[in-house]
């Protein structure tokens, strides 16, 4: 008896263990999705703006946090964010009281960046993040994720 309890509780202790892990050293790496840019930081921007509007999904919100920094004497390289949204996604998350409470997340982000002297693009992994989330959640994040990353095809390095 005393076996079978030794094992019981080293089981869950390295269970318990390898939940944490992925919790705080793999799921965090996995919660955004960035790809380098196979073009100029400029034409990076012009060019998300294009495919947004040839897949259908507005731009209500263009960040340039490069210019809010200097407005506060700090300096760093370029950054613009994209507030991207689908109406149709959206009223599907904003007409239940139930899934009302995924509106932080709304709407999805794409920020545009330079490091290394390179341009890159970055967004949630909200197909990833969905999977923790009821039916109806998890099919709009889902394809607004798949949508999302259509609309940088055109500017992803392969």
């Amino acid at each position: 008896m005393k076996n079978k309890s030794f094992i019981f509780i080293t089981g869950l202790i390295i269970g318990v263990g390898i939940t944490l892990l992925a919790l705080f050293v793999i799921l965090p790496k996995q919660m955004f999705i960035e790809n380098e840019s196979k073009l100029s930081f400029d034409e990076t921007v012009e060019t998300i703006v294009a495919s947004a509007a040839e897949n259908n999904w507005s731009i209500p919100h263009q960040y340039d946090l490069q210019a809010t920094m200097k407005n506060h004497n700090l300096e760093v390289n370029p950054v613009k964010i994209f507030s991207m949204c689908k109406p149709e996604h959206a009223y599907e998350i904003l007409k239940s009281n139930e899934e009302r409470l995924v509106s932080a997340l709304m709407p999805c982000r794409i920020a545009v960046y330079e490091k290394d002297g390179k341009t890159y693009v970055s967004m949630l992994n909200s197909g990833l993040f969905s999977k923790l989330m009821g039916n109806k959640i998890n099919n709009v994040m889902k394809v607004s994720s798949e949508e999302n990353q259509k609309i940088l095809e055109p500017v992803i390095k392969n």
